[in-house]
């Protein structure tokens, strides 16, 4: 093989760690569809608020949208996961709103939301289990193999937690001194501004952290494997118990036969 063969083999081998990588990404974490549902909701809000004012219409309507999202998944059959998280979400800021009155309640709960999660990704990196290795790991089909045997996975996954924590940080930092100082209005349309970028950033280093990673060990395959490798070596046995035994009886009559004879 010349290292030219070499060198396709391996660029071939990392784009299809890569793809791997940008598939699992874009199921845990919804893609373009995922992301529809988490802005349509609140962009319903803010902009039936931002035209009659009313705390009502506007919230009825983001819970209507929200409803709509996951029967529409439920009838193709697809996963609700994101769609379902969206409704809770919406639900929780629409009781919280009409609770207190306010229409900035509306967005609380998801502020909250994003608070305590930010905290989360930077807890579990300190800690050494990282929050975003907890979610990818099923994904890829790892489980908790990198915490163990693929410390650089584990490394990347660090890495991700951090990105994931800070960015999320930054983002409430900017949010909540608005809560308390911008009107309805102008905290809506800032965090929908805010709900992409943020989020594709995260995403897009996550992807660069694991694409530089080794690749993951399955553990499923390595699990079925195993149980292949141990059915076969029952048949094995089983096969040479049953040649044995099946000598035996047929010598034991001859042999019983022959000592009654003499």
């Amino acid at each position: 093989m010349t290292s030219l063969d070499k060198r396709t083999e391996e660029t071939t081998a990392d784009d299809g760690a890569r793809a791997v990588t940008e598939a699992a990404l874009f199921e845990a974490f919804g893609g373009v569809r995922g992301m529809v549902e988490t802005v349509l909701p609140g962009l319903l809000f803010v902009s039936i608020f931002t035209v009659n004012k009313d705390l009502h219409w506007s919230a009825i309507a983001a819970l209507a949208v929200s409803v709509v999202l996951v029967v529409v998944r439920l009838v193709m059959r697809d996963t609700v996961k994101h769609a379902f998280s969206g409704v809770f979400g919406v639900a929780f800021g629409v009781v919280f709103a009409m609770m207190t009155g306010n229409a900035k309640d509306f967005y609380l709960p998801g502020m909250l939301y994003t608070l305590g999660l930010s905290l989360a990704y930077i807890v579990t990196a300190l800690a050494g289990v990282p929050l975003i290795g907890l979610i990818l790991g099923p994904v890829f089909k790892e489980n908790l193999s990198w915490r163990t045997r693929n410390p650089g996975r584990k490394k990347a996954y660090t890495k991700a937690s951090w990105a994931w924590g800070l960015i999320l940080l930054a983002k409430c930092a900017i949010l909540f001194p608005l809560y308390w100082w911008a009107d309805t209005t102008q905290l809506g349309w800032i965090l929908i501004a805010l709900k992409i970028p943020p989020f594709l950033l995260a995403v897009w280093l996550t992807w660069v952290f694991l694409a530089k990673a080794p690749a993951p060990i399955d553990v499923f395959a390595e699990m079925e494997a195993q149980e292949k490798a141990e059915e076969e070596r029952k048949a094995a046995l089983a096969a040479e118990g049953g040649d044995g035994s099946g000598g035996t009886p047929s010598a034991g009559p001859a042999g019983g036969r022959h000592r009654r004879e003499a």
